[in-house]
C-alpha cells in the first residue's frame, strides 16, 4: 500500500472524529519520523510497516489522545513533551500567555506563580519570553514530571520551582501575578472518550464548574496579588465577575477565536501600582 492510499484509509476510518484527517497525517508523519514536506515528496512510496501505521490508527480510534500517542504537542510555536495523564494543551491557552506576557510589562521582572502547571506550557512560555522568577505548583506527581522535563528541554528550568501542593497552600512567597488554567468543567458535562482519557482532576471543577476557580480568586485576594490571569469556561463570565468583584478586582474579560468567553485579567484594587 502507497503513503498516499494509507492515509485515504486511515481518513476513512477516523471520520468519527471532527479533526480525522490531521490525526491521520500527525500519526504518518510520527510513524515514519518526517516532516511534512517529505511526506508530500513520497506519498507514491510504499509505506513501511503498515501494520504499524493502523495500529497507531487502532490506539486513537479507541480513545487514546493524539499526544498520548506521539508524547509531543505543539503550542505557541513549541513543541512540548507530554506524557500520559497530564492535561494536554489547547491552543486556546495561548491567549492566556499572551495576557500575563502584556501584563508583566509593568514590572521590571516580575514575580508569577502558576496554579496547576500540568505540562508546564504557561510556566515554560512566560520564562522564555520573560526576566521573571515563577513558582509552579500542581497536585499531580506525573504532571510536575512532565513540566520539569520541559522547562529542561527548553533551558528555563533556572527560572522555575515546581512545587507539589494544592493551590498555593505551602508557598509563602508574595508574587505580582497569579496565572491559572484550572480544571472548570461541571462534573456533569458530557465529554468525548479522547478528552475523558485525559486526568478527571485537571478537567471537573465541581458541581458547577466554577468552584476551583472562585476559591483561586479567594488565594489570589489574601495572597495580595496585583493581577490574577486564569481560563474559564464559556458560561461562567456571570459567576466569576460577581465572585472577582466581591474580592476587590476589576475584571476584564476575553474570549477565544470561538467567540466564547474563554478567560479574564482582574486587577486587585486594593493594591497600590507596582510590586507586592
Amino acid at each position: 500500500m502507497r503513503i498516499e492510499e494509507a492515509l485515504v484509509k486511515a481518513r476513512s476510518e477516523l471520520k468519527i472524529h471532527e479533526s480525522g484527517a490531521n490525526v491521520a497525517r500527525n500519526l504518518m508523519l510520527f510513524h515514519l519520523k518526517v516532516s511534512q514536506n517529505e511526506l508530500f515528496l513520497n506519498l507514491k512510496n510504499e509505506l513501511q510497516d503498515e501494520s504499524g501505521y493502523f495500529a497507531l490508527i487502532e490506539r486513537f480510534k479507541d480513545g487514546k489522545p493524539l499526544e498520548y500517542i506521539t508524547g509531543l504537542a505543539s503550542f505557541y510555536s513549541l513543541e512540548f513533551d507530554v506524557l500520559s495523564g497530564v492535561l494536554v494543551p489547547r491552543p486556546e491557552t495561548e491567549i492566556l500567555v499572551e495576557k500575563v506576557l502584556e501584563l508583566s510589562k509593568e514590572f521590571d521582572n516580575p514575580k508569577i506563580a502558576e496554579i496547576g502547571t500540568g505540562s508546564g506550557i504557561i510556566s515554560v512560555c512566560l520564562a522564555l519570553n520573560l526576566d521573571t522568577s515563577i513558582v509552579a505548583t500542581d497536585i499531580s506527581e506525573i504532571a510536575l514530571k512532565n513540566a520539569k522535563q520541559n522547562a529542561l528541554k527548553f533551558n528555563v528550568a533556572d527560572k522555575i520551582k515546581f512545587v507539589k501542593t494544592e493551590f498555593l497552600n505551602t508557598v509563602d512567597e508574595k508574587f505580582d501575578i497569579i496565572i491559572s488554567n484550572p480544571p472548570y468543567i461541571a462534573n456533569d458535562y458530557k465529554l468525548d472518550k479522547w478528552v475523558l482519557n485525559e486526568p478527571k482532576t485537571a478537567l471537573f471543577g465541581g458541581e458547577k464548574g466554577d468552584e476551583i476557580l472562585k476559591d483561586i480568586v479567594r488565594i489570589a485576594s489574601q495572597k495580595g496579588v496585583r493581577y490574577l490571569a486564569c481560563e474559564m469556561g464559556y458560561d461562567q463570565k456571570k459567576a466569576m465577575g460577581e465572585c472577582l468583584k466581591f474580592y476587590g478586582f476589576s475584571a476584564e474579560f476575553y474570549t477565544d477565536l470561538a467567540g466564547f468567553d474563554r478567560g479574564f485579567v482582574a486587577k486587585n484594587l486594593n493594591k497600590t501600582k507596582g510590586k507586592v
